[in-house]
C-alpha cells in the first residue's frame, strides 16, 4: 500500500508515529505538506499536483489537517476522495466535527448525551439563554477554538453576559454551555478507530483549572471505559461520519456527556499513559479499507428497479413481534432481513430461527412495494416543551 500522510508537521509525534507505524507493517509512506498541493479540475479528470509535478498515485491518505487551513485542507481532502484514493476521515466528516455547533447539532437529534447548549446573538436574550442550560455558572466557548483555547468559566450570569457580549463585538461566535460541576477538572479521551475505542484516558486539570487538556498540564491516567462510555464514544464517531476519532466526554450524573469530537487527534499523550500503539491501529484500519473497499449497498441494490433498502423499528407490529424469521410475512413476500439492531448489538445476516423482538430495528432489502406494506405509518415527531420554572 502506498499511504499519504497529509501534515504540515512532519516531525509532530503523531505524523512520525503513523508513518513509522506504516513502514513497519511493510508499506510505502511519505508525509505531504497540504499546502504544497494544487487542483486541477478537468471534465472527467480531476488531478492533484504536488510542487511543479503531478502528484503521485496513492492507495489511501491520513489527513491531519489543521483548523488554520481549513478550506485549503479540505478541498485536498475532498479532491482524494473524487480521484477515488481511500481517505481515512472524509472530508465531509471532518468538517463536521471542526465546527462544534454543527457537531453539537448533529449530535442532538441522536440518542447521545451532550451538555445542553445554546447559541445566542441577540445581547438582550444573553441572559434568558444561560437560564435555559441550567443557570450560572457556565461555560463559554468560540465556535472555532481548540486545545482548550477560546474556553472560559463564567461563575456568575453577569460575568457571562459580559463575557459574551464582549466576544460578540469581536465578531466571535460563542456557544453557552451548562457547566457540568461533578465533572469539574475531569474529561475522558476515548480514541475511536473503525468501530472500537482502541484506547482511553481520564485527563485531570491542575488546580484552579477547570480545563483539562493536556496542552494546558492536565495530568492524565489510562483507564478502561466502561459498555455506556464506550458506546457512546463509538456513536459519536459514526454518527459525525468519522473513522479516526478522539471523543471527549464528561462524567455526568445522567452518564457520558460528549464534549466534542476531534477529526485530528494527537496520539503522543494517549500512546504515553496507555502504551497501546494507536498509530498502528489506525494504519490497520486504513489497510482494512484498501484491500476490502466499502461498496455502497443502498446505491448498488438500488440499481434493481423497483428494490431497495429501508429500514425500521419493530413496534406495534404482531406480524412480526415474537415470531422467527421463517415464520413471519418477510419471506413469503421475498424480503431478505440484511441485519437486526437489539439494544446497541447488531446481528449480521440473521438465520430464519432468530426471533424478533419489540424494539429491534431491521435493516431489510426487497421490493419497495412490499417494504411499505409492512413499515409502521409515519408519525411527526412531537416538540418537546421544558417546563416552565418554579418562581421563588
Amino acid at each position: 500500500m502506498n499511504l499519504g500522510i497529509l501534515s504540515r508537521l512532519p516531525r509532530s509525534y503523531s505524523t512520525r508515529k503513523l508513518k513509522e507505524a506504516a513502514i513497519a507493517r511493510g508499506h510505502q509512506a511519505r508525509v505531504y505538506d497540504t499546502l504544497r498541493f494544487s487542483l486541477l479540475l478537468e471534465q472527467h479528470e480531476p488531478e492533484l499536483h504536488y510542487g511543479h509535478r503531478r502528484a503521485p498515485a496513492l492507495d489511501a491518505v491520513i489527513p491531519r489537517i489543521s483548523p488554520r487551513i481549513n478550506f485549503f485542507g479540505l478541498a485536498v481532502v475532498r479532491q482524494f476522495e473524487q480521484m477515488g484514493v481511500y481517505v481515512a476521515n472524509e472530508s465531509l466528516a471532518i468538517a463536521r466535527a471542526r465546527d462544534k455547533l454543527r457537531a453539537m447539532q448533529i449530535l442532538s437529534r441522536h440518542d447521545i448525551g451532550i451538555p445542553p447548549t445554546v447559541l445566542v446573538r441577540d445581547k438582550k436574550e444573553v441572559l434568558a439563554a444561560i437560564e435555559r442550560v441550567g443557570g450560572a455558572p457556565v461555560i463559554i466557548k468560540v465556535i472555532e477554538g481548540t486545545q482548550g483555547v477560546g474556553v472560559i468559566l463564567a461563575e456568575t450570569r453577569k460575568v457571562a453576559e459580559a463575557i459574551v457580549q464582549t466576544l460578540q463585538s469581536a465578531r466571535q461566535n460563542v456557544l453557552i454551555q451548562k457547566f457540568v460541576r461533578e465533572s469539574e477538572g475531569r474529561d475522558i479521551r476515548a480514541l475511536v478507530v473503525g468501530d472500537r475505542v482502541v484506547a482511553s484516558m481520564r485527563r485531570c486539570a491542575q488546580p484552579g483549572e477547570f480545563r483539562s487538556n493536556v496542552h494546558r498540564g492536565a495530568s492524565s491516567e489510562a483507564i478502561t471505559l466502561d459498555a455506556t462510555f464506550e458506546h457512546t464514544a463509538i456513536r459519536a464517531a459514526q454518527i459525525l461520519g468519522l473513522r479516526v476519532a478522539g471523543v471527549d466526554m464528561l462524567e455526568a450524573q445522567e452518564g457520558p456527556q460528549v464534549l466534542e469530537v476531534n477529526a485530528s487527534p494527537g496520539l503522543e499523550a494517549i500512546e504515553a499513559v496507555t502504551g497501546i500503539d494507536v498509530a498502528g491501529a489506525i494504519v490497520q484500519d486504513v489497510e482494512r479499507h484498501v484491500l476490502f473497499p466499502e461498496v455502497d449497498l443502498k446505491q448498488r441494490l438500488r440499481l434493481a428497479g423497483g428494490y431497495g433498502i429501508a429500514e425500521f423499528h419493530v413496534h406495534g407490529i404482531p406480524d412480526l413481534e415474537g415470531k422467527a424469521l421463517c415464520d413471519t410475512c418477510l419471506s413469503k413476500r421475498g424480503i431478505q432481513v440484511l441485519t437486526i439492531t437489539r439494544q446497541n448489538a447488531v446481528i449480521p445476516n440473521p438465520t430464519g430461527r432468530e426471533v424478533v423482538q419489540t424494539g429491534d430495528v431491521l435493516l431489510c432489502y426487497g421490493d419497495l412495494h412490499e417494504l411499505r406494506l409492512i413499515m409502521p405509518k409515519h408519525t411527526p415527531p412531537k416538540t418537546k416543551r421544558r417546563r416552565a420554572r418554579k418562581e421563588k
